[in-house]
């Protein structure tokens, strides 16, 4: 699963994610497991940010307490303008206004679109190196960086954005993410 040293460093810092993502493949999971997976896209719709906001916005301030005020909170952009704006905008700001936290949301862009590597998996290299994405990079210089995505499955594209803001003088302090993937139903 580890494609390289790089994704391997990011792979071993704070990992937190809130539910079990089975892709619709998976046919045996129960109501929870359902449950969970509408969650999931409800929010990548734009239509439960407030739920989620809460939810990161409480375990935010379990994890780090008072040192939030100095921790920039990011989302990994989505594939698109579009996408990225309907999902991350509001619920980053509302992140930042519940946990007290720094918004990095204005200082990640995206430009033009991308495949979303879920759904072309025979051509997920060439997804995953499609750069649409600029940054702030004196933005990020110096800061600490706590990066937030819809859905965890390998986390390379965890790691290239980690890896990205670390060339610019952030430190990554790790990931929360609303789901993680799981194939196989326990």
């Amino acid at each position: 699963m580890v494609k390289n040293e790089s994704t391997k460093c990011q792979s071993g810092k704070l990992m937190v994610w809130f539910l079990k993502y089975y892709p619709v493949r998976i046919k045996n999971v129960g109501e929870e497991q359902k449950a969970a997976r509408q969650t999931i896209w409800d929010f990548k719709d734009g239509r439960s940010y407030e739920e989620v906001a809460q939810m990161t916005a409480e375990r935010l301030k379990e994890q780090f307490g008072d040192g939030l005020k100095d921790i920039v909170f990011s989302c990994i952009p989505a594939s698109s303008a579009e996408k990225n704006e309907l999902r991350y905008k509001r619920f980053s700001e509302r992140v930042c206004e519940l946990a007290h936290t720094i918004n990095g949301y204005p200082h990640i862009q995206v430009s033009g679109e991308r495949m979303t590597v879920h759904d072309h998996r025979k051509n997920e290299q060439e997804a995953r190196n499609a750069d649409i994405v600029s940054f702030d990079k004196s933005f990020f210089s110096g800061k600490k960086v706590l990066l937030f995505d819809d859905v965890i499955s390998k986390g390379i594209s965890y790691a290239n954005i980690a890896n990205r803001l670390e060339q610019f003088g952030a430190e990554v302090l790790g990931g929360f993410f609303l789901g993680k993937t799981f194939y196989k139903v326990r």
